[in-house]
């Protein structure tokens, strides 16, 4: 006669438990290396390539004169003056000091990047663009019907973009050379020098950086540099 082993439940529960906690503990150790690998070896490790092979870069490709930060070649930022080259319109905004839940306008502010959000049929976006038409034909004395590069008068999606087009400087040089009293030839040289052409001959267009170039003219003045 066969005699049948009968299980315990109580048993099955233990092993039940047992495996639950086991199942819990790999997870554990999975989400724990997850964390050391992903969270602070990789990071760790593409700090260390960068700062060793992009060591200008990895720092925010940051400008200094004489000791002291004036800006970054990756953001813009504005200039007061007409003896200075002119970058693309900036519509970032910032909190309004007077209203928490209001803004108010701050361009080239780099903690707060953003474009405006309005379409080409938008009537602001529509008159905003009108005026900046205007005014930048006066500012560069140019006629009434001149054509106007389309960056001098929109602003870019991040609101800092730090270059402008070839045209946009070209048609700024006789303002500069007059305000700074300089050939036009040495402002176009130094237009040319600044100008970055397509990365990888393919991506892009040539640009301008704003804020090396009028540094380089600022560079200019202090040595005397008059015009001819």
């Amino acid at each position: 006669m066969n005699s049948l082993v009968q299980s315990n439940p109580a048993n099955a529960v233990v092993h039940r438990s047992f495996g639950g906690w086991k199942t819990i503990g790999h997870c554990a150790r999975a989400a724990i290396a997850l964390c050391v690998v992903a969270g602070i070896a990789y990071p760790l490790a593409t700090t260390v390539v960068a700062h060793s092979m992009f060591p200008q870069r990895a720092e925010g490709s940051l400008i200094q004169r004489d000791g002291v930060v004036v800006g970054s070649s990756l953001i813009g930022q504005a200039f007061q003056g007409a003896q200075y080259f002119q970058g693309r319109p900036s519509v970032t905004t910032a909190p309004d000091p007077a209203n928490p839940e209001a803004t108010i306008s701050a361009p080239y502010n780099a903690a707060l990047s953003a474009g405006s959000n309005q379409g080409v049929t938008n009537q602001a976006l529509q008159d905003a663009v009108t005026a900046r038409v205007a005014a930048y034909r006066a500012l560069n004395q140019l006629a009434p019907n001149a054509s106007v590069p389309v960056d001098a008068v929109t602003a870019s999606a991040s609101g800092l973009d730090p270059h402008i087009s070839v045209a946009n400087a070209q048609a700024q040089i006789g303002r500069v050379a007059r305000e700074r009293h300089l050939a036009k030839t040495q402002v176009a040289q130094l237009v040319t020098q600044h100008t970055a052409q397509r990365d990888l001959w393919l991506l892009g267009e040539p640009r301008v950086n704003v804020l090396e170039l009028n540094l380089a003219l600022d560079a200019l003045a202090a040595h005397g540099q008059k015009k001819e």
